[in-house]
Formats: structure tokens, sequence, C-alpha cells
């Protein structure tokens, strides 16, 4: 991969609150690292700022999954912005126990080529101060000339203020974690080389020493509402995917935006050094959704865990429920459902405002993968769904209703003149797991996703039911799906994922 310049951003409380600049500055060998944005970007007042923190993580709609988190995606605005989805991430470390905390972020006041490890003792904040773990430092630096160590980065930058990302995780690690000694590293480009070289070491570090990884980084930036959303759910299924040259070149094109792009791909570099691939989407907002007035310009936020446990053993991370992530819906949660994907696509159709849901059933606010078909006189329409459970699944199906109508590639736009003729369908699926045995491919039950290389296809369970098909033939027409030989299940190298969906439409539910 080529190295490109990393594009620098504003933070959007320096926007909404005005450019605070500082007028001090501090020598380059400070021992103690100030907390220069306390004040702005969180409480001052260490009694408020522990209140505030715990207001956060005693939200009644953050749940506290199973199993131990490698690594953390947090974001860095200001906390009356930021702090609730902060909070998501955070809460999961209650009870944890954790020999440091390595935590990257971007730099967003200076530029330099190298990953910046802070050369003094600690970093301060009203809450007291985190030492820095010399011996983790030691071992980085020596590692890659790309890795030093500095005081870029974290002291006041050549913007003439100090870099705000890292130091807002801090609070929150101090309420869950105490006075855990940290490894403050700050990455002054989204230079793939510097990406890379400081993934793999630290991935090496985490093979022998107990530590949690935290990537600081906002996603999309001064879009408007709706394009903010959508640009924040291609990257966030791009990381749901773990493709980590997918999320670079996405990143570097801009086709996808987090300013704290190099941080998350260290961290995924290093996850995957060490089997913690499975992410938990915990919380997606933005500045939109905590602030009243314009949305033409917000930023968005993602709180996101790894993890080396399977998720087939964890609980389900709901959008402010708990619940069973993979129980049927009741007729009436259907009906919600089949209703709303009708109503969107009504709307998109003819060009009108989506409308937006009321009375939102506990369970359509749980992460959920889904589809949405459309028939024309008993002919498929259009088909578009998500197969991993990355948005709530009202969100799911409000996306994937849009496409169906509009973006299938196999077909032209629904017109409003074909509204009246529709059948809609929703296939509500649970989360995929690999299987190594093909007979436990149930017909009518299973749908099948059947991947080699960059080879990739999925058949819904019904497809088989609905042509006659028996296991051998279905997984059969998987393969041909993805554009692979016929016989490609049988080969080891192609993976074989199984979900099961539950199906609805109005002939079903008899409405």
């Amino acid at each position: 991969m080529k190295s490109k310049p990393f594009s620098k951003h504003l933070n959007i409380l320096a926007i909404l609150m005005g450019l605070y600049i500082m007028s001090c500055s501090t020598p380059s060998d400070a021992q103690d690292r100030p907390a220069y944005n306390a004040g702005m970007f969180y409480p001052k007042n260490p009694r408020e700022l522990r209140q505030s923190i715990q207001n956060y993580l005693n939200d009644p709609e953050i749940d506290q999954l199973p199993g131990k988190p490698f690594g953390l995606i947090s974001p860095h605005a200001g906390y009356p912005y930021s702090g609730l989805v902060a909070a998501y991430g955070f809460a999961q470390l209650k009870g944890k126990s954790y020999d440091a905390v390595v935590v990257i972020s971007p730099c967003h006041v200076d530029y330099f080529p190298f990953a910046s490890v802070y050369n003094g003792e600690s970093y301060t904040t009203p809450l007291g101060k985190l030492p820095v773990e010399k011996s983790i430092t030691e071992k980085l630096i020596k590692s890659s000339k790309l890795i030093r160590m500095s005081d870029k980065g974290h002291n006041i930058g050549m913007a003439g203020r100090a870099e705000q990302s890292l130091e807002v995780q801090l609070p929150f690690i101090q309420e869950t974690l105490g006075e855990i000694p940290i490894v403050p590293i700050v990455l002054g480009s989204m230079d793939w080389n510097v990406i890379q070289a400081l993934g793999n070491q630290i991935g090496k570090i985490a093979k022998k020493h107990n530590i949690l990884i935290i990537a600081s980084s906002d996603l999309s930036h001064y879009h408007n509402y709706n394009d903010c959303n959508k640009i924040d759910k291609s990257f966030i299924k791009i990381l749901a995917d773990f493709s980590i040259e997918k999320l670079y070149e996405g990143i570097v094109s801009k086709q996808v935006e987090a300013c704290g792009g190099g941080p998350i791909l260290t961290l995924m570099i290093a996850a995957k050094m060490n089997n913690a691939t499975d992410i938990e989407i915990l919380k997606y907002a933005n500045s939109g959704d905590v602030s009243f007035g314009d949305r033409s310009r917000v930023v968005g936020y993602l709180s996101a865990a790894f993890y080396k446990e399977s998720k087939a053993n964890k609980k389900d991370t709901s959008m402010g429920t708990t619940g069973n992530h993979n129980r049927d819906l009741t007729r009436d949660e259907q009906l919600f459902l089949i209703q709303l994907a009708e109503d969107v696509i009504k709307a998109v159709v003819n060009k009108d405002r989506i409308p937006v849901p009321k009375d939102i059933p506990a369970i359509c606010k749980e992460m959920r993968g889904a589809f949405v078909t459309i028939e024309k006189h008993h002919q498929l329409r259009g088909c578009i769904g998500y197969i991993l459970p990355v948005y709530p699944l009202y969100e799911t199906v409000i996306e994937v209703a849009q496409s169906a109508a509009l973006r299938d590639p196999r077909f032209p736009p629904v017109t409003p003149k074909e509204l009246k003729d529709l059948e809609v369908e929703v296939s509500v699926l649970t989360v995929p797991e690999k299987i190594d045995d093909p007979s436990i491919v149930e017909v009518g039950k299973h749908g099948i996703i059947m991947k080699r290389g960059l080879y990739q296809g999925l058949l819904l369970p019904q497809v088989a039911t609905e042509y006659g098909w028996d296991r051998v033939t279905f997984l059969e027409h998987t393969c041909l799906k993805a554009g692979l030989e016929r016989d490609a299940w049988k080969d080891k190298a192609t993976e074989i994922q199984i979900f099961s969906a539950q199906v609805f439409n109005r002939k079903t539910l008899g409405k």
C-alpha cells in the first residue's frame, strides 16, 4: 500500500463553542503532561467530572457483555456530544483487569511522519496522574525507526493548541480501571508503513502482556445528518467485515471517513495477530442526535469492542435493550417491520421524506441482519440485505428497503405506477456461524454463505424451499452464486457459514 498524508480535521466542539487557542507553551522535556483540554472538552472540576462519567456509565440502556475486551474504538469529541457513546465501550471494562492500557490517537494539531510515544512520565487529568508504562514503550521504540519517543502530538502543536483525542479517553480509564499505567501514542500521519509497524509491534506485545488497546476516533465530519449516517454505515460495515485493506483504501480515498483511521487500523492489525477479530458494534450516533438545531454539519461517533471470544457465546448488544439476540419476532413485531418497509419503499419511490417510526418494539432496536424482498406479480423485483448485525433491526430494514426499491443492480428502480402491484417480504437473520460439516445444513431452516478468497455468495433459506432443492443442490447453487465452481463446497479452502431467517409478509401474517 502507498502511504498517504494524514488529512487534519477540526473537532466539532471547536466549531460549536469557538476555537480555543492556547497562549501558553510547554517545554519539550515536560515530565507530566498537563490536562490542557480540561474545562473545554470535559469538566475541569474533579467532582463534576467524576459524576459526569458515572452518569454516562450508569445509563440504563447500556448492557455489559460477557467477555473481556481486547480493544475498543472510542470517540473523542466533547463529552456533551460523544460522552454517552464512549460510555458504551468503557462500561465493558467494569470488573476487568489489565496491566496497562495502550491509547492510540490521531493528531489534529500537527503533522509528523512517525508514531509518537510520549517521552514524559505521566499524563495528568483532574482525577490524577496516569503513569507511562516504560517497559512497553521501550519495546515499541526498539522495534522500528517509525516509532519514536517524542512529545510531538502530546503537547502544544503548530495549530497553537494541544491534541484532545488521547486526553479525553483518560478520565474514562481512571473511572473504570483506576490509576493504571498507560502507553500514550499519537499518530502523525496515515502512512501505511507507520500503521503497520506499530500494529505489528503492539500485536507482539499483546501476546505476552495483559493490555487493553484503545483507538481514539470520530467518524465522518461536517456532512448533513442523512449523509453522515450513510457514510458511517458504510464504514461500520467494512469494520464489521474485518477488512483491514479495504478500510485503509476507503479512508485514504475518502469513500469513508475516520479522523482516527490510523489508530483503528493499528488496533485491527494487533487484534488479528491475537485472534481478537470478533467485533461488537456497541453504539453509533452523531452530533445531530445530541444537539438541537442545525443538522447540516454533524460528526459521527462510534463505540466498538474487539473480543477473542466467539460471538455465539456473548450476549446481544442491543441499542438500548436487553433481550435474546435470536428469538423469533411476535406477530405484532413482524407487522411493525412489514409496515415500516412498505412505508419506506413508498416514500423513496415517490421521492418523499422517509418516515420516522414511532413506538419501536424493543427487539427491533437490537442489532440484527435483515433482507427486504420486493415481488411484483410473484416475480422478484428487488432484494437487498445486510448479513451481519451491525445496525439496529429497524434501521437495517429502513436502509435495505430503500436499496431493494432503488438500487438492486439487477433491476431498474421501482416506479410510482408499480407500487400498487408490489408485495414486500422481510427476512430477519440470526448471526452467521462457520461450520466444518456441510451435513449440518437443514433445507428450509438455514441460509448459506459461501466464501473463498475474494468470492462470496449468499442464498436465503426460502430459496431452497421455493425451488425444491435438496441439501447438495442448495450447497451447489450457493457456490455458483459466489462465482465458484459447483462443487467448491467440498474444498477445505471454502468457508461455509449458515444462518437462520424468520421470513414474513402480509400473506403469512394474514393481513
